[in-house]
């Protein structure tokens, strides 16, 4: 089979995948663009992205910035923990690792759902926790940073499991023999960790981090069970303008959110291919 036939039927296979992301992703990305920059009457104008200062658009930048950075250093530090102990052998192991892992098999839905339970200001399991250790509780959304807090937590619990595995693959691949020369060497477990696992992580924890942060983003369902609409994030705001008014100023909205989300995206594939 000569080369050209070989890449011809190379290409015939990858046309389905190209078709799929074609009209499921690129297609709807350029209509919401497109749409973005029309009014009531079909003429282009730019007043959809003027109007939405009105609605509070650097603020909602900002709440959404803030849980993604937060809840990316939740899910780190916990990921980093977990993985440190499952690298590890010790009697229950396997018991430690599925307990570890099913929060990623649980739907989202059910996962907001269920937080919505544990934040609730009377009753919730949260407070009746603070109350048997005899500390004063507290209303879980008396105010923006409490409200945001309270979906980190919850998308924390979430999404930990994926950081989890994708530092304990990188944790895997640190040659052992390290870890004896330096043990030899005097080095303690803390030593240990900050000069010879941390640099070695940090392809896997760069690629974790992009990864998640792209999610973060995108993160909708999780925050609109918890806290509603107020205080906004891009999605929620997105969705709360295309339910309230028009679909142009939602549009404009989620071309905002795309934007962040293609930075994100661009700085993955950056770093993926210096791997």
């Amino acid at each position: 089979m000569s080369k050209l036939n070989q890449n011809l039927r190379y290409l015939f296979f990858t046309i389905p995948a190209i078709i799929y992301i074609g009209v499921f992703a690129f297609y709807p990305s350029f209509d919401a663009i497109y749409l973005s920059f029309l009014n009531n009457a079909g003429h282009f104008t730019l007043n959809n992205y003027k109007e939405l200062f009105y609605f509070n658009i650097y603020g909602t930048i900002l709440n959404t910035i803030i849980v993604t950075v937060g809840a990316l250093l939740i899910q780190l530090f916990l990921g980093l923990g977990i993985a440190s102990i499952l690298t590890r052998e010790f009697r229950g192991k396997k018991a430690f690792s599925t307990l570890a892992i099913i929060p990623m098999g649980v739907a989202t839905i059910v996962a907001a759902i269920t937080f919505s339970f544990i934040f609730q200001t009377t009753g919730g399991y949260a407070n009746s926790f603070l109350h048997f250790l005899h500390l004063p509780t507290v209303n879980w959304y008396a105010n923006t940073w409490i409200s945001l807090l309270v979906v980190m937590i919850s998308d924390s619990w979430k999404n930990t499991p994926i950081v989890t595995l994708i530092l304990l693959s990188g944790m895997m691949s640190i040659p052992k023999d390290l870890y004896y020369a330096a043990a030899l060497d005097g080095a303690g477990p803390i030593r240990r960790f900050i000069h010879i696992t941390l640099p070695n992580l940090k392809s896997f924890i760069a690629i974790a981090l992009i990864i998640r942060g792209v999610s973060e983003f995108n993160i909708f369902a999780l925050p609109l069970v918890l806290i509603g609409y107020h205080p906004p994030l891009l999605t929620t705001l997105a969705y709360e303008l295309y339910s309230t008014t028009t679909i142009y100023l939602s549009a404009a909205a989620a071309v905002i959110l795309l934007a962040f989300i293609s930075v994100l995206i661009f700085v993955n594939i950056k770093i993926g291919g210096r791997r």
